[in-house]
């Protein structure tokens, strides 16, 4: 299923999340034009490298001129592909506006970020000695996408469905459409406990628990947050 928009009108211009798509869609820029050489140089330096970060690497990596940690909050800017970058805007454009209004600003950009390093730790928690860098959005949105399905269950999700050959679409409440999201996530990340080298990030796939993980502490962190505040925040 394929989020083309929600119906959820706002009461802001959602000036952060705009400029977290720019910040990505430029990042993504700069990593087409390195070679394939200096953009794995450029991944080892700025993304999540699970085993450097435990300090339990057994094969002999690029090292960064920066501390490990940084990279929890550089590879939220990190994206591997055109389809990656396009999905991972795509749910941060219709989910992440309506968050930015609830909160604020400031909160915003504070819960995002904060959510995106939280993802990655819970990635990190599950696959500590792997060697593959973990980058991506995704676990920042997943965030996003918690704290939207607590303030928003019942907004309407216009949705792209595939049914075979025909395509159509549906308006579903959000509520199934992001709950349907996390319990795939979930169930994901849970096989990929017993299959560590068919599925998930072992194998350079997607990293299931920071999207879960992502998720949950969203919908932890956004009440926290004012969420639910009668007033919107700056």
């Amino acid at each position: 299923m394929v989020p083309l928009r929600d119906d959820n009108p706002i009461t802001i211009t959602p000036y952060v999340t705009y400029g977290l798509i720019a910040a990505n869609i430029l990042v993504f820029l700069y990593e087409l034009t390195l070679p394939d050489r200096q953009l794995t140089q450029f991944f080892y330096s700025w993304a999540v490298i699970p085993c450097q970060l435990s300090n339990m690497c057994r094969v002999a990596l690029p090292v960064s001129q920066f501390p490990e940690w940084t990279t929890l909050i550089s590879s939220q800017f990190l994206h591997a592909g055109f389809l990656h970058i396009a999905g991972n805007m795509l749910f941060l454009w219709i989910f992440g506006n309506n968050v930015e209004d609830r909160l604020g600003h400031v909160k915003f950009i504070i819960f995002y970020l904060t959510c995106g390093v939280l993802a990655s730790l819970t990635q990190w928690y599950f696959s500590s000695t792997s060697a593959i860098p973990s980058l991506g959005a995704s676990g920042a949105i997943a965030g996003v996408m918690g704290a939207y399905i607590l303030r928003y269950p019942q907004a309407k999700v216009l949705t792209l469905l595939p049914l075979g050959i025909f395509i159509t679409t549906v308006r579903v409440p959000a509520f199934f459409f992001l709950g349907f999201w996390f319990a795939q996530q979930a169930l994901s990340g849970l096989a990929s406990l017993n299959a560590p080298a068919s599925v998930g990030m072992e194998s350079g796939g997607v990293a299931y628990w920071a999207h879960a993980g992502g998720f949950v502490f969203g919908a932890i962190l956004g009440p926290l947050l004012g969420l639910f505040s009668e007033e919107n925040e700056i």
